[in-house]
């Protein structure tokens, strides 16, 4: 009951959910099909919209800070990148004796720079349940002392973006080290399988499709709770007017510091059940560049709805597949094209022109 009263009044949020549900059921039923049926869904799609789903995930976590609570983050890619890493290293972890160099205990990454031992903080990633404990704890410790740090010292606006984007470079130029133990420029890759099953079996990359919708529906669901909790409301009020909220007695870097963390545990989830689906996980993913381009998912889904950021990443994210594709030439004035007409046309993103046809509607009656 209390779910269904939370999603009364959201009704993007109601058919978003529908939608996501339906598709959990559908692309299953079509990737079972005779592979010459017309409906058959392949395994590179289902695999493509696994990522989608991925990064949609993200792109909420974003959105939950930026839209709700005026946090622009230009450093997302850094939590997204660590739990992919955290995910990483217990893929790596199973590989074993089938590496290139057969040694049972270290990847051969660390054969090749003729390390003798595994390093003591790659210890407990031959266990899953580790793994993902800290594909959200690693990201959410680094966002608490970040932010804790930040908040108090009251850095806000754009010195706050540019200071979250240096964070995700600083960590970029670090992984790229060989020294640092995670694989230098080439990153963890050739994994082999998940929790004694093959990652090119079709019925894991399914799961792994599955897996990622439930987590974007519940991630979805919990900055649902958040935003109509108190401490949403409290948000808001700093989004809007962040002095006369302190001013009146509330905590406001405590109230920032939980929501940011939260957040940063999301990015960390969606960057876990990226890396098995993609099949590696390099330095490149901490490039700020990424970091913006999901505020550009937010931004052209429409802020502050969460499910106009699911709509933006999906969009975007399935535009570039087939500019890439169509246009390989020209794909990103495409891209930068249709950026600039939802930016003059549709200031408040596609969920924005949904929310407008709603108010339209109920205007009527």
């Amino acid at each position: 009951m209390g779910l269904l009263r939370m999603l009364k009044n959201d009704k993007g949020g109601q058919i978003f959910l529908g939608v996501l549900v339906a598709t959990l059921i559908a692309v299953p039923i079509l990737h079972a099909l005779p592979t010459d049926h017309p409906l058959h869904l392949s395994t590179y799609m289902v695999t493509l919209l696994g990522k989608y789903l991925t990064y949609a995930l993200l792109a909420v976590a974003v959105d939950l800070v930026w839209g709700y609570l005026g946090i622009l983050s230009l450093g997302h890619a850094a939590f997204f990148a660590l739990g992919g890493y955290a995910m990483g290293m217990y893929l790596m972890r199973q590989i074993g004796e089938r590496g290139v160099y057969g040694d049972p205990v270290l990847p051969d990454f660390m054969v090749f720079l003729n390390w003798t031992e595994l390093p003591w903080f790659w210890h407990g990633f031959d266990m899953f349940w580790f793994a993902i404990l800290m594909a959200m704890c690693l990201p959410g410790l680094l966002a608490l002392v970040f932010g804790w740090l930040a908040f108090r010292s009251r850095v806000t606006g754009v010195y706050l973006s540019i200071i979250t984007q240096a964070l995700t470079y600083a960590l970029m130029l670090a992984f790229f080290r060989n020294e640092m133990g995670f694989g230098g420029n080439n990153g963890l890759t050739d994994f082999k399988d998940i929790l004694g099953f093959s990652l090119q079996d079709d019925g894991v990359r399914v799961g792994l499709f599955i897996a990622s919708g439930l987590m974007l529906g519940l991630g979805y669901l919990a900055c649902r709770v958040i935003i109509q909790s108190r401490l949403g409301r409290v948000a808001v009020a700093i989004r809007d007017a962040e002095d006369r909220t302190r001013f009146i007695g509330y905590r406001v870097e405590r109230v920032k510091l939980a929501i940011f963390t939260f957040s940063a545990m999301l990015a960390g989830i969606a960057g876990a059940l990226y890396v098995p689906q993609v099949g590696i996980i390099n330095p490149s993913e901490f490039q700020p560049l990424n970091s913006i381009e999901v505020v550009v998912w937010v931004a052209m889904g429409g802020r502050a709805t969460l499910y106009g950021a699911v709509i933006g990443a999906i969009g975007v994210n399935y535009a570039k597949t087939w500019f890439t594709g169509a246009f390989p030439d020209a794909w990103l004035f495409a891209l930068g094209a249709l950026f600039v007409f939802v930016t003059l046309f549709l200031p408040r993103g596609i969920a924005g022109l949904f929310k407008h046809s709603l108010l339209r509607k109920r205007a009527k009656v």
